[in-house]
């Protein structure tokens, strides 16, 4: 918890005096917002992209006196809710809940994407990352990670692997291909009906966001064999990483992150930022959204955040061309 306040309250601090006057002149003529402002997140109500978003809209909404309206436009991965906001007009009023995959994965895997997410977007701010997490059922005779993969040796035709994104389904492979097994990805809508079919031992194991995740491994309903970090995570301080449990290559991160058209003029996005980052940074909001569920903010300026999007669009090509699911 201790690291996790520091790094956004420094970060936070570093940036504010960075951007805080990115744009102040124009901003001060500029009668930006006069009506009220749409997030549009791409994915289903009731996902925790959806929740987080309208945690940021309430506590915006004051701070630019107002309203933030939350809008779902799911579908295609991601896709047609980030052609929507393409349509719209670069003027300050709709936001794009963007995320790892549409914003890193969809371009890896899709040939045929009709946007291009680092040219036709820009971010404001990164404002979430969390690890993923493999789960068993409380009930399963798996108890590591080992366990896990020494099955998957032993089953001529592998695991049965629950995912909900195409992201966790091009992890999950890589995954596979690092240990030299088979994983056979059954998908969901959401990370909801992964888990519920993980409990039911109606799946080998899922992989699912640790957030996500939090509450029912906390009860004992799932078991968490390892995450998938670069190092243990400081709220489950028990579950070993994948790197540790014998695949040193793997690392991953789910992560968000707010952005809006590219041509938006610069004042507008320099406030914005500065708004997100200074919900995202405070005690409230590191209590009520981050600690609960295991993430943490990721208070990066735009250019960080761009070339975090850049290297894990190239990270990702290549892991796609290795297990068989490039783009073509």
């Amino acid at each position: 918890m201790t690291t996790r306040r520091a790094f956004c309250r420094g970060v936070g601090s570093l940036l504010g005096a960075t951007i805080a006057g990115a744009g102040h002149a124009a901003w001060a003529s500029d009668n930006w917002p006069s009506r009220p402002i749409r997030i549009i997140v791409p994915f289903t109500g009731g996902s925790g992209a959806d929740a987080t978003a309208r945690f940021y809209a309430e506590k915006m909404s004051p701070m630019l006196g107002q309203p933030l309206i939350v809008e779902n436009r799911p579908g295609a991965d991601g896709a047609i809710g980030i052609m929507a906001v393409k349509a719209l007009p670069a003027d300050g009023y709709t936001i794009l809940q963007g995320s790892i995959g549409p914003m890193t994965v969809n371009p890896a895997i899709n040939a045929d994407l009709q946007y291009d997410p680092m040219r036709d977007f820009v971010p404001l701010t990164g404002y979430g990352r969390n690890m993923n997490v493999i789960l068993v059922s409380n009930e399963s005779a798996l108890n590591s990670f080992a366990d896990l993969i020494a099955k998957a040796k032993a089953s001529p035709s592998g695991l049965n692997m629950g995912t909900f994104s195409p992201t966790l389904a091009l992890t999950g492979a890589w995954l596979a291909k690092l240990a030299g097994v088979k994983f056979t990805n059954v998908p969901y809508k959401g990370q909801g009906q992964v888990m519920t079919e993980v409990i039911g031992n109606q799946l080998d194991f899922g992989m699912v966001d640790l957030g996500g995740a939090s509450t029912l491994i906390r009860s004992g309903k799932l078991r968490a064999l390892a995450v998938t970090g670069d190092t243990r995570h400081a709220d489950f301080p028990s579950i070993p990483t994948v790197k540790e449990s014998g695949i040193a290559e793997f690392s991953q991160y789910s992560w968000n992150a707010f952005y809006v058209r590219t041509d938006t003029p610069a004042p507008i996005r320099a406030k914005l930022g500065e708004m997100i980052r200074t919900v995202m940074t405070s005690d409230a909001t590191i209590r009520a959204l981050y600690a609960p569920k295991g993430s943490e903010g990721i208070p990066l300026t735009p250019a960080q955040m761009q070339k975090l999007q850049q290297e894990e669009i190239a990270r990702f090509r290549r892991v796609a061309a290795e297990v068989g699911m490039a783009a073509r």
